[in-house]
């Protein structure tokens, strides 16, 4: 069941960093905002970036969640005590679970993350842009 939640929590802000753009770009169309690729811009970079941090945070506060529900103990001194309470069958998952909270910590893979997704804003604007001229174009042809 824990894995099904954390999955799940997962998964809907990955879908939330994928459509929030869109989204975002559509309700900043329908106001009369006269800047709208600023004012895009501007609120695309601090909501998406507040999701990145939330994801990444949440990656690895439901590793932490695993690990103590599958009986590793993090405050172990030893290898005894880490995996003292793991049942055979999740050895391998508590395993790839340790490794993955270990090395850069979620904030720095927060900024990462941000960084390779930022140029998403971008390209969303744009295809939806070039969408909406050839729209315009195909309607002001048909009516000449």
């Amino acid at each position: 069941m824990e894995e099904f939640l954390v999955t799940a929590i997962t998964f809907l802000l990955l879908v939330g960093l994928l459509i929030s753009p869109p989204l975002l770009l559509r309700f900043i169309r329908r106001t009369n905002i006269k800047y709208k690729f600023v004012a895009y811009l501007t609120i695309g970079v601090i909501l998406t970036a507040l999701i990145t941090l939330i994801f990444a945070w949440w990656t690895h506060t439901s590793d932490l969640l695993l690990l103590k529900h599958y009986g590793y103990d993090i405050d172990g001194m030893n290898e005894t005590e880490f995996y003292g309470r793991v049942l055979p069958e999740h050895l391998d998952k508590v395993k790839s679970l340790e490794i993955s909270i270990m090395g850069i910590g979620w904030p720095l893979k927060a900024i990462i993350t941000f960084v390779f997704y930022s140029p998403y804003l971008i390209i969303i604007y744009g295809v939806t842009y070039l969408i909406g001229r050839k729209h315009k174009m195909k309607h002001y042809n048909n009516n000449k």
